[in-house]
């Protein structure tokens, strides 16, 4: 697997839809008005698709799901200001197929980690990155386009 550019935390991007080809996005508990979909930090040694799978579960309580594209390539963008000599972050981008039923969802995720989010919805490719923080938007427009044949 390639790897990601040097001086950005590495990451996996969760792009989780139902039977509906509706995307699952969450709004922030810091920030209400921003809506995201689930994401987190790879760990050393652990490659993108488990951390994907991982962060799936502790953000969210979903383990009902099946991995069944990804971006082929790392995408980036730039936090606000620098965070222990790192410039933002380097994500892998998974789409997931979500195969559970809804009760399955708990914002308190698994319980293992802090809760990130308050609400939740399914939402079009268009909501999603019409609702993320400006700075993610160029890398939600390329993760939409490159799963955009899912969403058919």
């Amino acid at each position: 697997m390639d790897s990601p550019p040097q001086g950005y935390r590495k990451n996996a991007g969760i792009c989780l839809i139902n039977s509906s080809k509706k995307i699952f996005a969450a709004s922030r508990l810091n920030r209400p008005n921003v809506w995201q979909m689930p994401q987190g930090g790879i760990d050393e040694g652990e490659d993108p698709r488990s951390a994907a799978i991982r962060e799936l579960k502790e953000e969210t309580g979903i383990s009902s799901a099946e991995v069944i594209a990804e971006v082929p390539y790392w995408l980036t963008y730039e936090w606000p200001k620098v965070k222990e000599n790192l410039k933002g972050q380097a994500q892998k981008w998974f789409l997931l197929k979500f195969t559970g039923k809804e009760e399955e969802i708990n914002l308190l995720g698994d319980g293992t980690v802090k809760a990130e989010f308050g609400e939740w919805s399914w939402m079009s490719p268009e909501q999603v990155v019409e609702l993320v923080v400006d700075s993610k938007k160029p890398v939600y427009k390329e993760v939409m386009t490159v799963f955009a044949p899912y969403f058919q």
